[in-house]
């Protein structure tokens, strides 16, 4: 082969290569990110600053105001801008609900001192609070706390016959003593009282049998919680000396 085929062949391959790292690095070049910054439009919300348990009295420095985009505002926020005065208008109300570290404040939430208590803002429509007498064997050894829900017994002694009957079932507690909200870490609801959430009628049966004999509670699984009280066509027990028998009781 001549000299000038080689020298040909050589310049070429050269070419080639040259040709292919150019393809290449066009390739792999990496992509040119262009960041653009959006402007959001912000508003100033009151939001709580520390842990608000349920039925706290309020001060200043529960509160704080927090930049908040305008697009995620609810109707329901309480905004600088139309109440700049609002953490001193809230000082000394009380919650309704807990509330956490961030969470938007809402009127709902607190109440003001002249429009109602903690219970009466806690207790549905239509429903009473009616508190009766317990001890310790008959509200499930103190364990029993507020929101969980009970069935409530009365028994009563004629001569030497003792007989219980069941009042109400599902009936939620609201309070224990003074206690309305479990805390966290207090297992036991210390209080002679507990407080319930009843019907009219229901507590003015409530208020009859607390007369008639001792009211026990009887703790229910929260598996078996539906959301409502149930009144049943109970059976009675009855004790005649040692031997216990059965009785229909009525419709409650």
């Amino acid at each position: 082969m001549r000299r000038g085929q080689f020298l040909g062949m050589g310049i070429a391959g050269v070419c080639g290569l040259g040709a292919f790292y150019g393809v290449f690095s066009l390739v792999n070049k990496p992509a040119k990110v262009v960041t653009q910054e959006v402007p959001v439009s912000m508003a100033q919300v009151l939001v709580a600053k520390t842990d608000i348990g349920l039925g706290q009295i309020t001060s200043p420095e529960n509160f704080r105001w927090q930049d908040w985009p305008k697009s995620a505002l609810s109707q329901s926020y309480i905004q600088r801008s139309a109440r700049p005065n609002a953490v001193t208008d809230l000082t000394g109300a009380v919650a309704r609900t807990p509330l956490l570290p961030g969470e938007p404040i809402t009127p709902m939430k607190l109440v003001k001192a002249g429009e109602g208590g903690v219970l009466a803002a806690i207790l549905p429509a239509g429903m009473r609070a009616i508190s009766t007498r317990i001890k310790e064997e008959t509200g499930v050894g103190k364990l029993i706390l507020p929101n969980d829900h009970v069935d409530v017994l009365l028994t009563t002694r004629r001569k030497n016959e003792h007989s219980s009957e069941t009042l109400f079932r599902n009936v939620r507690v609201l309070a224990i003593g003074q206690l309305i909200e479990a805390k966290e870490g207090k297992k036991l609801a210390e209080g002679n009282t507990v407080t319930l959430e009843l019907t009219p009628q229901q507590a003015e049966e409530l208020a009859a049998a607390d007369s008639r004999g001792a009211i026990s509670l009887v703790l229910r699984s929260i598996a078996d919680i539906k959301g409502g009280d149930e009144r049943v066509n109970t059976q009675i027990k009855i004790m005649r000396y040692g031997a216990k028998s059965r009785v229909n009781g009525g419709v409650n």
